[in-house]
């Protein structure tokens, strides 16, 4: 394939996935907006009896309000993640078997960003949905974006890519060991 038609497919490609972040992360920015008009200032909504209901919190920290108040520290840290996730969606070779990868990328960049806009714009983050029935942290949707995306991440380099793919990702990732003589496996082999 040229050049010119594989820069074309790669910046369509791009252009896909950066409309499916977005429309993610509209999704994500409108579930807090009807959460912040509908749920602040009032007592939970019930859906579920001691189950599960929607609670509106302002949220300065992470999970159960740890590090609460690290505005700057969250900030520079999804910055990071991001340039990760860009990094990784580049490298990425163009073809079918890596389309899961950048469906995952994307749901994790939407989830990073949701969270970034409300701690840049607010100073805290919109969490409504409340799993009462165990002591589990108050979310939102970018938090569930975060946690499938991720869970999916971790799955997908365990079992789903091989070494060699992951070798487009980290340079040198397969270098070959050699012995105390100074060969590799292969260059044993007669």
């Amino acid at each position: 394939m040229n050049k010119t038609i594989q820069t074309k497919k790669k910046t369509a490609v791009c252009l896909c996935y950066l409309i499916l972040s977005l429309a993610l992360i509209f999704f994500d920015q409108w579930t807090k907006h009807l959460a912040s008009v509908n749920l602040k200032g009032k007592a939970s909504f019930v859906i579920l009896d001691g189950v599960f209901e929607l609670t509106y919190l302002e949220n300065t920290g992470m999970a159960w309000g740890l590090l609460a108040g690290g505005r700057w520290l969250f900030l520079a840290g999804t910055i990071l993640i991001l340039a990760l996730i860009v990094y990784a969606f580049l490298k990425a070779p163009l073809t079918r078997r890596y389309s899961l990868l950048r469906a995952v990328l994307t749901v994790l960049a939407a989830g990073a960003v949701g969270n970034l806009i409300d701690r840049f714009v607010n100073g805290y983050v919109i969490d409504f949905f409340s799993f009462c029935l165990i002591n589990f942290p108050i979310f939102n949707v970018a938090d569930c974006y975060v946690v499938v995306a991720g869970i999916v991440f971790v799955l997908i380099f365990l079992f789903y890519y091989k070494d060699e793919e992951l070798a487009a990702f980290v340079p040198g990732f397969l270098k070959k060991k050699k012995d105390a003589a100074g060969q590799t496996e292969e260059e044993k082999k007669p």
